[in-house]
């Protein structure tokens, strides 16, 4: 009798599930909200770029692009000393997007990785230079380089509108900025690399630093047209 009963029950059972259970679990299946994804192509500060965003929700959705500005080169003129300047700039970055009114307003947080580097350079037989406050006539092999880097990975906090849960083109808007502040290396070479020199260079590295080297944060305004499938 125990193995009839359980052998009865289970058949019980199995006739329960196909009939109900089933039947509600692919209902709330298909009842459940189906989030796509969107890619999207960014431009403006920091660079061009390419993204993906996915809502999770009608309050939440992650995100991540790479952006970059790729290679320039250009004289500029830092503390009186005009310079050869090489910047290289990109980054790659993760983002959650909180809508706390479950509508297009959102508040951003992530973290970005970085490359962002300008070098320059200040060379040439006969140049005059002040450094410090000290003129040198450069020759052969003298030079002063200078290189300004920014951490290569810093916390992202910002504001912006869109990359919700829709379908279709979308357009979508970022301000905010990567934290963290840049540091500043100077290479003396040739005379200025000599102890009588480093006065000077010590004088000039303390005046970059509270120039460029004063950067806490890279800004982000953009703007991003994107179709979620």
């Amino acid at each position: 009798m125990p193995w009839h009963f359980n052998r009865h029950a289970r058949r019980h059972m199995g006739r329960l599930v196909r009939r109900h259970v089933l039947p509600l679990a692919l209902l709330a299946a298909c009842a459940a909200p189906v989030h796509a994804g969107e890619v999207y192509l960014q431009i403006g500060l920091p660079g061009v770029g390419l993204g993906y965003a996915h809502p999770i929700s009608d309050w939440l959705g992650v995100r991540g692009d790479f952006v970059t500005l790729g290679s320039r080169t250009e004289t500029t003129t830092e503390e009186g000393i005009a310079y050869q300047a090489k910047l290289k700039a990109s980054r790659g970055a993760l983002f959650a997007d909180l809508y706390p009114f479950a509508g297009g307003f959102r508040v951003t947080l992530g973290a970005t990785s970085n490359q962002y580097k300008l070098t320059l350079d200040a060379s040439g037989v006969g140049t005059t230079i002040n450094v410090g406050g000290t003129s040198y006539v450069l020759a052969p092999g003298d030079g002063l380089g200078v290189e300004v880097k920014f951490p290569g990975t810093t916390p992202y906090v910002g504001l912006g509108w869109g990359h919700q849960a829709a379908s279709g083109l979308r357009f979508s808007l970022d301000i905010g900025a990567s934290i963290g502040k840049a540091k500043v290396a100077v290479t003396p070479r040739g005379q200025l690399a000599q102890p009588a020199a480093q006065a000077d260079v010590d004088r000039e590295t303390a005046e970059l630093r509270d120039g460029v080297g004063k950067v806490k944060a890279l800004p982000q305004i953009s703007f991003a047209v994107g179709y979620s499938f």
